[in-house]
């Protein structure tokens, strides 16, 4: 039974939430502000924590971070009750793998609850690996490292660069990003998928990969492509 951390101080809402994952199958446990939850991660594993904003002393932001630095692989959905998508794409810049605004719908929670978990609790044993410039994507242990440098992204941004290294010089358009990823057929939140990209991208330089392998296709979306050798090696001859 997959494992779920609710942390919002209202009460209210917490028993809101824990009633659709109750009947949805999953095992919910409460935590009524930031410093609770960091305590119940020093003894307990959660598959998904689920993560209000707007909370008294250590807001959401704050928790996040906190949970990010000794957690970094740690699933978080984040709740607001704001709309800006600014506020959404600070968010995904933090580290949270979705968004989901309040008032919800029930239904809209299990999903994207579900569409966390298939990706970030699946059994993948595959390797892929690119020479030319050391990148290796571990499925099985969902690592990523640059010539044994191990680099770490979120569950979030793990699974959008594996989609797109695994048919390399296929087009995605953002819109099928967002449906692969996060199985929604909505087009609200687009610039969630260029705010991954930019993490991912970024994460990429800090260990050493200059080459830009995630191409933008203006006004579609994004490519994956890597270097050949002779490529390099004409580089090397210039």
């Amino acid at each position: 039974m997959r494992r779920i951390l609710v942390v919002d101080d209202e009460e209210y809402m917490r028993k809101l939430i824990r009633i659709h994952l109750d009947h949805a199958g999953f095992a919910v446990d409460e935590a009524q502000e930031g410093d609770e939850a960091c305590a119940k991660l020093e003894t307990d594993v959660y598959h998904l924590i689920i993560l209000d904003v707007m909370m008294p002393g250590k807001d959401g932001w704050e928790t996040l971070r906190d949970i990010r630095a000794f957690l970094p692989s740690q699933p978080m959905l984040m709740l607001t009750a704001r709309t800006a998508t600014e506020e959404k794409v600070f968010g995904l810049k933090l580290g949270a793998d979705d968004y989901l605004t309040k008032p919800f719908d029930g239904n809209e929670l299990v999903a994207r609850v579900q569409a966390i978990l298939r990706r970030t609790c699946g059994n993948g044993e595959e390797r892929i690996h690119f020479d030319t410039v050391g990148l290796d994507i571990d499925q099985r242990q969902r690592e990523v490292s640059i010539r044994g440098h191990i680099t770490r992204f979120t569950p979030t941004e793990f699974d959008l660069l594996l989609l797109l290294a695994t048919h390399p010089g296929r087009t995605y358009p953002r819109l099928q990003i967002m449906e692969q990823l996060w199985s929604l057929d909505s087009d609200a939140d687009l610039r969630n998928v260029d705010s991954h990209v930019k993490n991912i991208r970024e994460k990429l330089r800090e260990v050493g990969l200059q080459d830009e392998i995630i191409k933008t296709v203006w006004g579609v979306g994004y490519r994956f492509e890597v270097p050949t050798s002779s490529h390099l090696e004409a580089e090397r001859t210039e």
